[in-house]
C-alpha cells in the first residue's frame, strides 16, 4: 500500500458518485480527509462502465491536495469487479492510492483483489504494493469472518462498517440504515461496532463507520458520530458537504485535550526516567503506563488533525 496513506487521518470520508461530473469536479474543493470515487451503489447499472473513464480522468487531472484518494469498485458477486480494477487502477496513475472493496464476505475475496492488483501494478508500471485496500463489512457472513478478513493482506489499510446493507442482511425491520432506532433500548449496532473495531485494531487498521443517511438531520448525525467516536473509531463517511465539517470537528481532540495529553506525557516521562517511579500523581489523578498509552493516542490523533501545542501550555 502507499506508505503515505496508512497513517493519514480519515476523520471524514466523502462519498462521490463516479458518474456525476458535477460532484467529481466539486469534491477536491471540500475539506474531507479522504475521498472515494464510487463505482458501486451510487452509480446506476447502465452507467457503471462509462463511469470508469470519468473516475480515471478525475484522479489524474484534478488537484486532490493531501487527501487520501480511493475508488470503490463493485463487489466480487457482480460482473464489473475485474473491469473496474483493470481499467481504473491500470490507468489512473500513482495518485490513486486505494481501492475499496464492498460487501467482503471472507478473506479470500481480499486475497483475490491483492493478487489482481499485483498484476495491474506490474503492467501499469506502478510501484510494488502501491495501491492499498479498504474492506467493507456489510453482511452477517462478513462480520462472522471479520478477524480473518482484517488479517488477509498487507495491503489492507482500513476496515469499514456498512450499516444499510448489514441491516438488510440481518433482516432488521427498518427502512433506513445507519440511524438510531428509538424503539430499541440501546444501540442496535453496538456489538457490530465493537467486533469490527477489535478486529481492525488487532491488525493495525484504521476503522471507519459508514453513512448516516438522513443528511438533513444534523443533531441526529452528531449523536451517532459520538457513538463510534467514543468506542475508538477513526472516522465516518460523509454523504453531504455539511457532514464533513462535523466529522472533522468531532473526530479530533479538542485543544484542551491535546495540551493535557502532552502535559501528562511530560509528567510521566519525568516520573519514570528522572524519579524512577512507575506511577505518579498528575493533578487529581494517578497516572501510569496505561495513562501514557491513552495520552499518546490523543497526541497522535491531534497531530494528524493539524493541532499544535498551545504556547501557554509549553511554558
Amino acid at each position: 500500500m502507499s506508505e503515505r496513506t496508512r497513517d493519514l487521518p480519515r476523520r471524514s470520508c466523502l462519498s462521490v458518485p463516479g458518474s456525476s461530473d458535477k460532484m467529481l469536479a466539486k469534491a477536491p474543493t471540500l475539506d474531507a480527509d479522504m475521498v472515494f470515487l464510487d463505482l458501486e451503489d451510487s452509480v446506476a447499472p447502465l452507467e457503471k462502465e462509462s463511469a470508469r473513464a470519468k473516475v480515471v480522468d478525475a484522479v489524474k487531472n484534478q488537484d486532490w491536495g493531501e487527501k487520501v484518494l480511493c475508488v470503490r469498485v463493485n463487489a466480487w458477486d457482480t460482473k464489473w469487479t475485474y473491469g473496474d480494477v483493470i481499467e481504473v487502477a491500470g490507468n489512473a496513475g500513482e495518485r490513486l492510492e486505494e481501492l475499496m472493496l464492498p460487501k467482503v464476505q471472507n478473506a479470500a475475496e481480499v486475497v483475490a483483489l491483492d493478487l489482481l492488483l499485483t498484476q495491474v501494478e506490474i503492467n501499469a508500471g506502478l510501484p510494488e504494493n502501491h495501491i492499498g485496500i479498504e474492506a467493507q463489512i456489510e453482511t452477517t457472513t462478513g462480520l462472522i469472518n471479520v478477524e480473518e478478513i482484517c488479517a488477509a493482506s498487507p495491503r489492507l489499510e482500513t476496515i469499514i462498517f456498512g450499516p444499510a446493507d448489514f441491516a438488510a442482511s440481518m433482516e432488521m425491520p427498518v427502512l433506513t440504515g445507519g440511524v438510531q432506532i428509538p424503539e430499541y433500548p440501546g444501540d442496535h449496532f453496538h456489538y457490530v461496532f465493537s467486533k469490527i473495531l477489535m478486529a481492525g485494531r488487532a491488525n493495525g487498521l484504521q476503522v471507519i463507520d459508514g453513512p448516516y443517511l438522513k443528511i438533513r438531520d444534523m443533531d441526529g448525525f452528531r449523536d451517532y458520530v459520538n457513538r463510534t467516536k467514543i468506542l475508538g473509531y477513526d472516522g465516518k463517511w460523509a454523504l453531504h458537504p455539511d457532514q464533513v465539517s462535523v466529522l472533522n470537528e468531532l473526530f479530533s481532540p479538542t485543544q484542551e485535550q491535546f495540551d493535557h495529553a502532552h502535559a501528562l506525557l511530560e509528567a510521566y516521562r519525568e516520573a519514570t526516567e528522572e524519579d524512577r517511579r512507575g506511577a505518579v500523581m498528575f493533578g487529581d489523578e494517578m497516572i501510569d503506563e496505561a495513562s501514557r498509552k491513552m495520552a499518546t493516542k490523543f497526541v497522535r490523533r491531534g497531530a494528524r488533525a493539524g493541532l499544535r501545542r498551545s504556547e501557554s501550555d509549553e511554558s
